[in-house]
């Protein structure tokens, strides 16, 4: 369940930048804060659960490289972010890390 936990928790993390975003666009302001402010909280609420169960390094670790990972994939789908080689070699790294923390602990 823990591990659940820490995947939502990964998924609302994409949801404050997404939200920050947003508020940027004319008449959605108000929106756009809104759903940061509630991804902020729920992401956190998820953390906290899983880290009940799962050490401390490994949560922020997998919490952070799932944000950081979906938040790039968002910015390339859907804001025209760049897509280069580069940029998701950096992805593939700190993907490749958060599974080599899961399978060391």
């Amino acid at each position: 369940m823990a591990w659940g936990f820490l995947v939502l928790a990964g998924l609302f993390e994409i949801g404050w930048p997404l939200g920050l975003k947003l508020a940027q666009a004319p008449g959605r302001g108000v929106l756009g804060w809104g759903g940061a402010v509630v991804a902020m909280g729920l992401s956190g609420l998820f953390l906290y659960l899983a880290q009940r169960e799962i050490a401390l390094g490994t949560a922020y670790a997998v919490w952070t490289g799932i944000g950081a990972a979906g938040t790039f994939a968002v910015g390339v789908m859907w804001f025209g972010d760049p897509a280069t080689m580069g940029r998701f070699f950096g992805v593939a790294m700190i993907l490749g890390g958060v599974v080599t923390l899961k399978l060391a602990g």
